[in-house]
């Protein structure tokens, strides 16, 4: 029988975030972020278990999580997302099997729907290799002559980009284990931005499925407050689908 794992990969520092505490960890409405995330893919779908890949000096995640059912921490953070990725799938070793799946969800995304989360497992369950969520993109996309982060102002538009046919990724992410262990399995692999993009490198076409606006990633500490009104809605309007 098929089964789903679950990986939240947890072991970033957060500098872009700039808080003293890693961003997985930062309060929610009062509750860490990462906490947040976790209830949500629990509350959502059964999982056989669910990872948690914290980095190996993490000294927050037993005072700000602790036992969770379903869920347990493994201290394998590497160097990059596709490394500790990597790692959490060598610790499902002798555990998952080849055809089982694996969803792999960033801590900073705790808003993602229920209806979202739903859809992804039921439009993945047959297919071979497996795909993300995804929402068409909306806005016209400026091609920069630097990467300037915040500081736009040190950049120059180059271009515009066509985006008729262009996604914006997000998580979860869910593949076949034995898929998601041989794009990872190079080293040159582990410096993707997502696993859907190693996926790609092997040359197999990752399924997109439509996500939710509401599915935002927390990037900055203002996307705090604008998470913490997405919640409040769901409470008021229900969920986002």
């Amino acid at each position: 029988m098929t089964r789903l794992f679950g990986v939240v990969p947890a072991a970033g520092g957060g500098t872009r975030f700039g808080a003293g505490t890693p961003k997985q960890y930062a309060r929610l409405d009062g509750v860490p972020l990462l906490a947040r995330t976790l209830g949500r893919l629990l509350a959502g779908l059964s999982f056989e278990t669910v990872l948690v890949a914290i980095a190996r000096d993490d000294a927050w995640y037993e005072h700000a999580i602790g036992p969770r059912a379903g869920v347990e921490a493994v201290r394998c953070g590497g160097l990059t997302r596709g490394e500790t990725v990597r790692n959490a799938l060598r610790a499902l070793a002798g555990r998952a099997e080849d055809g089982d799946w694996v969803l792999v969800h960033d801590a900073a995304r705790p808003c993602v729907p229920r209806a979202a989360l739903l859809r992804l497992v039921e439009r993945l369950w047959d297919d071979e290799v497996g795909g993300l969520l995804a929402i068409p993109v909306a806005d016209t996309l400026k091609r920069a002559d630097t990467f300037a982060g915040r500081a736009a102002e040190a950049a120059r538009v180059v271009a515009t980009e066509d985006r008729a046919a262009l996604w914006q990724a997000q998580t979860p992410q869910m593949f076949r284990y034995r898929v998601l262990v041989q794009a990872l399995a190079d080293e040159e692999a582990l410096g993707v931005t997502d696993e859907a993009q190693a996926v790609e490198r092997l040359g197999m076409r990752p399924r997109l499925v439509p996500g939710s606006p509401a599915n935002l990633k927390v990037t900055w500490p203002e996307d705090l407050a604008l998470a913490a009104a997405i919640l409040a809605a769901e409470v008021h309007e229900g969920e986002e689908r």
